[in-house]
């Protein structure tokens, strides 16, 4: 194997290029038993993750492209971006902090402004350090009115893959004015290796009794609602196919899910959200976070036209991503918990995506 190849046959030199006068890398994470996690700070993605299966085949968990030129050419369907200044929707693109009208925000999805506008962190090179074989530590400053949001904001996010075959993500965020923030990982898993056709057969629960219904454009109507008697209730596991076809209102709104589930546990709490099983590998996920959602999508916009990895083509509902963060639209919405940073505050998050067996 040519030594400019990584474990999950990813060519780094095909990750060079320099977007807006900064150079874009393909950075490489292993952990003692075997596990790599790759990671381009264009976007601060993950780009391959490789776990063992009940077989202990190392196993490529994650969508992706094998270049850059294929993640700058292609339409973003943000995979494995961390996405900011505010991951999911802000209704029309307007929010309020204090009476101040902050409306100049980009409309890039429908009538509302999606995972930071037009240029969010996941078009953005980030600063990268290395400081170990398992860490990663990225940084990128975002200048005051950019998309439209307030303030100078620096963020740093930090990737460790464990010895325990865990992906931790950790977040920070200050400001020098009050602004919004929101953060998410946007990974596209599936726990049967990247490329098979549908994640149907995945064996899904999550920890929230309470979902967060949405209008045809993906804005909570308000409060939270109960699961129980829906297509929604994943609290006891079901195959996430079992019931994605079904004629319920929010899963043809959404043409599968794509919806934030309220986790029981509240926010703050560092706590396991959601768990998934892969029937055919063995391969689990569990999710823990200290945040109050987890955003379920099953990747129904995929239409499989682009090229992936290793000549790859990824059709619809052939992933799911477990967005864990706060609600959709909460700055217009204040009974939900804040997503206000006032300025001289930190804002911290912490996520986590540990792999496991089940024989």
């Amino acid at each position: 194997m040519s030594n400019k190849l990584t474990l999950s046959g990813l060519d780094i030199e095909n990750f060079r290029t320099t977007i807006d006068g900064k150079e874009s890398r393909l950075y490489i994470l292993t952990n003692h038993n075997g596990c790599e996690l790759t990671i381009c700070n264009y976007g601060a993605r993950i780009v391959s993750l490789l776990v063992p299966d009940r077989n202990g085949e190392m196993t490529d968990v994650v969508t992706g492209h094998s270049s850059i030129a294929d993640y700058l050419t292609t339409e973003e369907p943000y995979f494995g971006v961390v996405c900011g200044r505010y991951a999911n929707r802000i209704a029309r693109g307007r929010f309020e902090i204090d009476g101040k009208v902050y409306d100049k925000l980009a409309i890039n999805n429908g009538p509302n402004n999606l995972h930071g506008g037009v240029k969010g962190f996941n078009s953005k090179i980030w600063e990268a350090e290395q400081p170990d074989a398992q860490t990663l530590i990225l940084q990128y400053t975002s200048p005051d009115g950019e998309e439209g949001f307030p303030g100078t904001m620096h963020v740093t996010v930090t990737y460790r893959l464990t010895d325990n075959n865990e992906v931790e993500l950790s977040y920070q965020a200050t400001t020098d004015k009050d602004t919004v923030v929101n953060l998410t990982n946007h990974a596209f898993f599936n726990l049967s290796g990247a490329g098979t056709p549908t994640v149907h057969d995945h064996i899904l629960t999550i920890h929230a009794s309470t979902y967060l219904p949405a209008d045809d454009t993906a804005i909570p109507y308000g409060d939270p609602a109960p699961v129980a008697g829906t297509p929604m209730d994943f609290t006891t596991p079901h195959t996430i196919g079992e019931r994605i076809d079904e004629p319920f209102e929010q899963l043809i709104f959404g043409r599968g899910y794509d919806h934030c589930y309220a986790l029981d546990k509240g926010n703050g709490t560092y706590a396991e959200g959601a768990y998934c099983l892969s029937p055919r590998t063995g391969i689990t996920m569990t999710v823990y976070t200290t945040e109050p959602g987890i955003q379920l999508y099953t990747a129904n916009w995929l239409a499989g036209k682009s090229e992936g990895k290793k000549g790859m083509f990824y059709p619809s509902q052939s992933a799911f991503c477990l967005e864990t963060q706060h609600y959709p639209d909460s700055p217009n919405h204040p009974q939900y918990p804040t997503t206000l940073l006032r300025k001289g505050e930190t804002f911290t998050s912490r996520t986590t995506f540990a792999f496991g067996i089940e024989k």
